[in-house]
């Protein structure tokens, strides 16, 4: 029976540390366990609501705002395209040529002016003086050049402006 009482015995002792084991992972679980829902209030609130519902209202929340940034991409997008077609028709390039029209030493004081846009469209203003009187001229310019017979001086604006677009 010695044998019978000391297998008994040690079947005994290894359940008692077995027992022991399982109660400290019991406690070490329960004690994460408490960490683990103390740090769920802090991200879920009260309580009220579960680990799932909160995943769809997170979800719900960002399709909502990716939806907001689309809309508002494509009004910054129809914004661009409208500022852009207004720039494309403003001045964009511009050439001045001063010179005497009538040989008269009065010091350059005609001027022709070429004021274009991105395609190369808009007007060359010429402003001829003389002692007694001053002339000015309006010619239309498109892609460059003109339906009008250009002064060499209205040539050189423009090429002065055309230069500055090629830079």
């Amino acid at each position: 029976m010695d044998e019978l009482a000391s297998t008994a015995g040690i079947v005994a002792l290894a359940a008692a540390f077995v027992a022991v084991g399982a109660l400290l992972l019991a406690v070490v679980l329960a004690l994460k366990l408490r960490r683990l829902r103390a740090t769920q209030t802090v991200v879920l609130g009260d309580g009220r609501r579960d680990l799932v519902e909160h995943g769809a209202r997170l979800e719900s929340g960002f399709v909502e705002l990716r939806d907001w940034v689309e809309e508002s991409m494509r009004r910054l997008d129809e914004r661009l395209g409208a500022a852009e077609e207004r720039l494309d028709g403003s001045i964009a390039y511009s050439g001045v040529v001063r010179y005497d029209a009538y040989d008269e030493m009065s010091g350059r004081q005609s001027s022709s002016v070429a004021l274009l846009d991105s395609h190369r469209t808009g007007v060359v203003v010429s402003s001829i003086l003389h002692r007694e009187q001053a002339r000015v001229y309006v010619k239309p310019v498109r892609n460059g050049e003109s339906e009008y017979d250009l002064s060499p001086e209205e040539l050189e604006a423009i090429e002065t402006a055309l230069a500055a677009a090629r830079t």
